[in-house]
């Protein structure tokens, strides 16, 4: 691997590129083409990451990492064979949970959401920094999860989604206390639930709900060498139902509404609402749903909006017209028939802050510090990931890749390349080392913050 200085400093339009960034899923199956973002690290942090990569102690370590990757890929089968729905993560945390104490972390536990959590102390008086992967897939109980190879590639769905991201909290931990490497800050080690579809983010949720400790957030998901996500895209999701009296199809016509009707008018509304194009803001009505039989004047009918923006104030304009747009469908299709019988109620489903994390910000800076030491330009990114949580709170954040080329995100078609996928490994490791430093090598560079309250 090669040692390389610091980039040029900061450009004055990064930020402003990196805002312009199409949101995206973590897997990248469906995110924007990713630009690199000139970047310059500040001395100390130059300076700490030139320690590490000249110390013996850590060249070992890495060289462990590299030395682990086929143990490291039966741990990423085992629990790419165990089914984790979303809701239904409990056998792949139990199996998570053992693999962690087997590695040393004894006082690992699963805790009331369902998150597996271990702590791996530091020396005292640094910061606390997460790292972690998400347990759930967003395949439905019941998939074919065995993995299969051919053609180099291992087939099975969630395999690269986030099961990756868990094999290697898993290695890092092995090796680290193989090593013995002794790290100035704590880190707390995750395997979470409910990041995908109606999951809603819980898991994190409730890791930030009940930990008001944390400094700082390293997560894991599949991302190209040198990818840094640092926007997180805001969401809501909305579950809206038409309600009205029902009747023949016949019999009843010209007597009551039908609850279809009324929803076909809302999303021929909703799909004529204008969004900004920067800060990017989408809606989709996702899933609809209703009615008794063909010759039955529907008394029921429901939909699910999923409506997302790179700025707060956009997504809320943009959900203001949706529902607005719903409450002028059911008004017209009630005095189409002259009626006051039909009606739509909305119930949020799906709330996922959004924010940024700057990119000036010493975590990020460590990532591209790291990336340059690996050869790798750092592209700045965003999307919906458990780093929402953190960066909603004003917690630094970021989420960068754990090695292996992925592909079909979210289909069962799903597969990954594992060759030299260590290196991701390697990269991403020495990324958390420069945050939370390395006894007698290298200082903690990501500050302590004052614990929040509740």
């Amino acid at each position: 691997m090669s040692r390389l200085p610091g980039a040029l400093r900061l450009a004055p339009l990064a930020f402003l590129f990196l805002s312009m960034l199409c949101a995206a899923p973590a897997a990248l199956a469906q995110s924007p083409a990713v630009a690199p973002t000139p970047t310059q690290v500040s001395p100390e942090v130059d300076r700490a990451y030139a320690q590490l990569m000249a110390s013996a102690a850590i060249q070992k370590l890495l060289e462990a990492v590299r030395a682990d990757h086929e143990r490291s890929v039966d741990d990423l089968k085992m629990l790419t064979e165990i089914e984790a729905p979303p809701f239904k993560e409990h056998k792949r945390a139990e199996a998570f949970l053992a693999r962690m104490k087997a590695l040393g972390l004894t006082h690992a536990k699963i805790d009331a959401e369902g998150n597996v959590v271990g702590l791996r102390k530091g020396t005292g008086n640094g910061p606390k920094l997460l790292v972690s992967a998400h347990l759930d897939t967003v395949f439905p109980a019941g998939t074919d999860v065995k993995v299969k190879e051919h053609d180099g590639r291992l087939y099975a769905p969630g395999i690269g989604d986030d099961t990756r991201g868990l094999a290697v909290l898993l290695s890092w931990l092995k090796v680290l206390n193989d090593n013995k490497v002794q790290t100035v800050g704590d880190l707390m080690f995750v395997a979470n639930v409910g990041e995908e579809e109606l999951g809603n983010l819980r898991g994190m949720k409730a890791i930030f709900r009940d930990h008001l400790d944390i400094d700082g957030m390293v997560g894991l998901e599949p991302s190209p060498p040198g990818a840094v996500l640092v926007l997180a895209t805001a969401s809501h999701r909305y579950e809206v139902t038409f309600q009205g009296p029902g009747g023949h199809s016949f019999g009843a016509f010209g007597q009551v509404p039908s609850a279809i009707h009324g929803m076909g008018r809302a999303i021929a509304k909703i799909a004529d609402v204008r969004t900004p194009s920067f800060p990017k803001t989408t809606f989709t009505v996702g899933t609809v749903g209703g009615g008794t039989s063909v010759n039955t004047i529907a008394p029921d009918a429901r939909m699910a909006i999923d409506i997302r923006s790179d700025d707060m104030g956009a997504l809320l304009e943009t959900e203001k017209k949706i529902l607005a747009a719903i409450d002028e469908a059911v008004a017209e299709e009630n005095k189409r028939w002259n009626v006051s019988t039909l009606s739509a109620s909305t119930r949020l489903i799906g709330d996922r802050p959004g924010g940024r994390t700057p990119p000036d910000s010493v975590i990020v800076e460590a990532a591209t510090r790291a990336n340059a030491a690996f050869g790798h330009r750092t592209m700045l990114r965003g999307g919906s990931t458990d780093a929402n949580v953190p960066i909603a709170l004003g917690i630094p954040a970021v989420i960068v890749g754990g090695g292996g080329k992925g592909s079909g995100f979210h289909s069962v078609a799903e597969s990954i390349d594992v060759t030299d996928a260590w290196k991701g490994a390697q990269n991403s490791l020495v990324t958390v080392l420069g945050l939370v430093g390395v006894q007698g090598v290298s200082p903690a560079l990501l500050p302590k913050r004052a614990a929040r309250t509740k």
